[in-house]
Protein backbone atom coordinates (compact mmCIF):
# COMPACT_ATOMS: atom_id res chain seq x y z
CA UNK A 1 0.00 0.00 0.00
CA UNK A 2 1.19 3.34 -0.90
CA UNK A 3 1.81 6.17 1.82
CA UNK A 4 -1.01 8.55 2.31
CA UNK A 5 0.47 11.29 0.77
CA UNK A 6 1.10 9.34 -2.65
CA UNK A 7 -2.35 7.84 -2.03
CA UNK A 8 -4.68 10.85 -4.10
CA UNK A 9 -1.50 11.61 -6.58
CA UNK A 10 -2.02 8.20 -8.14
CA UNK A 11 -4.75 6.07 -8.39
CA UNK A 12 -5.16 1.99 -6.91
CA UNK A 13 -5.06 0.99 -10.56
CA UNK A 14 -1.40 2.68 -11.28
CA UNK A 15 -0.05 0.38 -8.83
CA UNK A 16 -1.61 -2.68 -11.08
CA UNK A 17 -0.29 -1.09 -14.48
CA UNK A 18 3.00 -0.32 -13.08
CA UNK A 19 3.47 -4.18 -11.59
CA UNK A 20 2.23 -5.24 -15.10
CA UNK A 21 5.10 -2.97 -16.98
CA UNK A 22 7.69 -4.59 -14.72
CA UNK A 23 6.13 -8.35 -15.54
CA UNK A 24 4.72 -8.79 -12.46
CA UNK A 25 1.51 -10.36 -13.89
CA UNK A 26 0.53 -10.82 -17.59
CA UNK A 27 -1.06 -7.51 -19.46
CA UNK A 28 -3.31 -9.88 -21.80
CA UNK A 29 -2.55 -13.56 -22.82
CA UNK A 30 -1.96 -11.78 -26.42
CA UNK A 31 1.22 -10.43 -24.93
CA UNK A 32 2.39 -14.15 -23.93
CA UNK A 33 4.65 -15.97 -25.37
CA UNK A 34 3.62 -18.72 -27.80
CA UNK A 35 3.58 -22.47 -25.87
CA UNK A 36 6.63 -24.89 -27.15
CA UNK A 37 5.46 -27.28 -29.03
CA UNK A 38 6.01 -31.12 -28.85
CA UNK A 39 6.36 -32.95 -31.99
CA UNK A 40 5.85 -36.12 -30.58
CA UNK A 41 2.34 -34.78 -29.28
CA UNK A 42 1.96 -33.03 -32.41
CA UNK A 43 2.26 -36.04 -34.29
CA UNK A 44 -0.77 -37.29 -32.29
CA UNK A 45 -2.56 -34.25 -33.20
CA UNK A 46 -1.83 -33.80 -36.77
CA UNK A 47 -3.69 -37.80 -36.61
CA UNK A 48 -7.27 -35.66 -37.15
CA UNK A 49 -5.81 -33.79 -39.86
CA UNK A 50 -4.27 -37.47 -42.11
CA UNK A 51 -7.37 -37.79 -43.56
CA UNK A 52 -7.02 -35.27 -45.69
CA UNK A 53 -3.34 -34.41 -45.41
CA UNK A 54 0.10 -35.92 -46.22
CA UNK A 55 3.12 -34.99 -44.68
CA UNK A 56 5.44 -37.33 -46.78
CA UNK A 57 7.23 -35.66 -49.46
CA UNK A 58 6.61 -38.31 -52.02
CA UNK A 59 2.77 -39.19 -50.74
CA UNK A 60 0.41 -38.27 -53.33
CA UNK A 61 -3.90 -38.54 -53.38
CA UNK A 62 -4.97 -36.39 -50.58
CA UNK A 63 -8.05 -34.53 -50.46
CA UNK A 64 -5.67 -31.57 -48.86
CA UNK A 65 -2.39 -30.22 -50.38
CA UNK A 66 0.57 -32.38 -48.75
CA UNK A 67 1.88 -30.44 -45.68
CA UNK A 68 5.54 -31.51 -46.21
CA UNK A 69 7.83 -28.22 -45.80
CA UNK A 70 5.06 -26.13 -45.26
CA UNK A 71 6.33 -24.24 -42.74
CA UNK A 72 8.41 -20.81 -44.29
CA UNK A 73 5.89 -21.77 -47.74
CA UNK A 74 3.72 -19.13 -48.93
CA UNK A 75 -0.01 -20.56 -48.92
CA UNK A 76 -1.59 -21.39 -51.84
CA UNK A 77 1.74 -22.24 -53.83
CA UNK A 78 2.14 -25.97 -53.72
CA UNK A 79 2.92 -27.14 -57.23
CA UNK A 80 -0.32 -28.97 -58.63
CA UNK A 81 -3.15 -28.53 -55.81
CA UNK A 82 -5.92 -26.97 -56.76
CA UNK A 83 -5.86 -24.28 -53.85
CA UNK A 84 -9.36 -22.25 -53.54
CA UNK A 85 -8.84 -18.53 -54.94
CA UNK A 86 -9.14 -17.36 -51.47
CA UNK A 87 -5.87 -19.16 -50.64
CA UNK A 88 -4.47 -18.53 -53.65
CA UNK A 89 -5.06 -15.03 -53.07
CA UNK A 90 -4.17 -14.86 -49.28
CA UNK A 91 -1.13 -13.76 -49.47
CA UNK A 92 0.16 -15.74 -45.92
CA UNK A 93 3.11 -17.38 -45.73
CA UNK A 94 3.01 -20.07 -43.03
CA UNK A 95 5.09 -19.38 -39.87
CA UNK A 96 4.15 -20.27 -36.30
CA UNK A 97 1.79 -17.49 -35.22
CA UNK A 98 0.03 -17.80 -39.12
CA UNK A 99 -0.49 -21.24 -38.98
CA UNK A 100 -1.79 -21.26 -35.18
CA UNK A 101 -4.61 -18.69 -36.50
CA UNK A 102 -4.94 -20.29 -39.10
CA UNK A 103 -5.67 -23.79 -37.21
CA UNK A 104 -7.54 -22.26 -34.69
CA UNK A 105 -10.48 -20.33 -37.26
CA UNK A 106 -9.49 -21.79 -40.91
CA UNK A 107 -12.88 -20.05 -42.43
CA UNK A 108 -11.82 -16.56 -40.39
CA UNK A 109 -8.27 -16.71 -41.58
CA UNK A 110 -8.89 -17.24 -44.97
CA UNK A 111 -12.84 -16.73 -45.84
CA UNK A 112 -13.49 -19.29 -49.07
CA UNK A 113 -10.71 -21.85 -48.19
CA UNK A 114 -11.73 -25.09 -48.93
CA UNK A 115 -10.64 -26.54 -45.46
CA UNK A 116 -13.77 -27.49 -43.77
CA UNK A 117 -12.09 -29.19 -40.65
CA UNK A 118 -12.98 -28.06 -37.17
CA UNK A 119 -10.69 -25.72 -35.76
CA UNK A 120 -7.61 -27.17 -33.01
CA UNK A 121 -8.82 -24.91 -30.33
CA UNK A 122 -6.61 -25.52 -27.44
CA UNK A 123 -3.60 -23.56 -28.33
CA UNK A 124 -1.33 -26.59 -27.28
CA UNK A 125 -2.31 -29.35 -29.33
CA UNK A 126 -1.78 -26.13 -32.21
CA UNK A 127 1.44 -25.64 -30.60
CA UNK A 128 2.22 -29.29 -30.15
CA UNK A 129 1.44 -30.09 -34.67
CA UNK A 130 3.27 -27.16 -35.85
CA UNK A 131 6.41 -28.44 -34.09
CA UNK A 132 5.16 -31.43 -35.88
CA UNK A 133 4.93 -30.07 -39.41
CA UNK A 134 8.20 -27.98 -38.50
CA UNK A 135 9.86 -32.12 -38.30
CA UNK A 136 7.63 -33.98 -40.91
CA UNK A 137 9.25 -32.90 -44.43
CA UNK A 138 11.27 -29.73 -43.21
CA UNK A 139 11.05 -26.18 -43.69
CA UNK A 140 10.67 -24.13 -46.85
CA UNK A 141 12.37 -20.51 -46.92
Amino acid sequence: MMPRPYRRMFPASFGLALAALAGAMPVSPSVAAPAAGDAVKGKAVFARCAACHRVDPAATGGIGPNLSGVHGRRAGTLPGYPYSPAMKASGLKWDDATLSRYLSAPTKVVPGTKMMAPPVGDPQDRANVIAYLKTAGGTKK
